[in-house]
């Protein structure tokens, strides 16, 4: 079996860090509403950052799958947008030293990049990794984003409230690292935010800002949002106008209000019930949410 370690190149004059989150994002799974990508623009943007490994893309895309742009400038070629997977070195407001990769998914050797990421923990003394992306959910817009966290360990993401019991997904190269990081001892957590779905394939600031707050709050980092605020309440602001002018956008609205506020006041009444009886599991609340979906999908909602 080749070495997974051949898969990166690593900058040889980093600074120690031992202790420092791993945040990964990669492009091509799903990512409704534009959540991870804007989380990664907001970290990268306005905040020096350094490259410290870069994978080797040749081996890990499929370039006739996800062709890469090139320009064409009269009569010859002029540039080529060379796909980059690599690892930079941030620092947040207090000067924490995180690390985020992000880039293509890999389209072949998830097993082998998965153990390179651990060859990355491993090396660097990591002592997170953190994924995050947007899902489409029928709910409304207009009630909080919800978010469904996983993680290696329970104790990690105790503060989350678990959404769905058990379910079989498409995998991703993401998915897959964190289960061979979990495999391997190493803590690992991961993010979904809940993105209504008739705005999954729009941008949608506010889903990235409930990723951002999910990230600073298992992580501990120090990571402003005050410009992803001001830009889900522009977009917030954009989206009332629309629903407004249209009645039958706010009929829709409107019933996925009401199917929300009726699930969340059944979920509220079977955690209210009578001193002497039990009180439902995370299990028994998982499966009343897939319920619930399943009951609107043969609906037609």
């Amino acid at each position: 079996m080749l070495d997974p370690h051949d898969l990166y190149e690593v900058d040889s004059g980093l600074p120690e860090l031992d202790g420092a989150v791993l945040l990964h994002q990669l492009d091509g799974f799903i990512d409704a509403g534009g959540a991870a990508k804007i989380v990664t623009e907001h970290l990268l943007s306005g905040r020096e950052s350094q490259v410290v490994a870069r994978f080797d893309v040749d081996r890990l895309i499929d370039y006739r799958s996800r062709r890469p742009m090139m320009t064409f400038e009269a009569d010859h070629w002029a540039g080529y947008e060379t796909p980059e997977l690599a690892v930079r070195l941030c620092h947040d407001d207090g000067e924490t030293p995180f690390l985020v990769l992000t880039g293509p998914e890999p389209d072949h050797e998830w097993e082998r990049y998965a153990a390179a990421v651990r060859g990355l923990v491993e090396r660097w003394g990591v002592r997170m990794t953190v994924s995050y992306h947007g899902v489409p959910m029928g709910a409304p817009h207009t009630r909080p984003l919800g978010v469904t966290a996983h993680a290696t360990r329970a104790e990690l993401i105790g503060e989350f409230d678990p959404v769905l019991n058990r379910l079989q997904v498409p995998g991703s190269a993401s998915a897959l690292t964190e289960l061979r990081l979990g495999e391997a001892g190493h803590d690992a957590a991961g993010f979904a935010a809940h993105v209504p779905h008739y705005l999954a394939q729009s941008r949608y600031p506010a889903a990235g800002l409930t990723l951002l707050g999910s990230i600073s709050r298992i992580t501990g980092l120090s990571l402003p949002d005050e410009k992803l605020r001001e830009a889900a309440r522009r977009t917030d602001d954009e989206i009332a106008r629309q629903v407004a002018e249209s009645d039958e956008v706010a009929d829709v609205v409107r019933a996925l209000e009401q199917q929300y506020d009726t699930f969340v006041e059944a979920m509220d009444r079977r955690s209210l019930l009578a001193e002497d009886m039990a009180v439902p599991t995370a299990e028994e609340l998982g499966a009343e949410f897939e319920r619930f979906l399943a009951e609107r999908q043969e609906r037609g909602d």
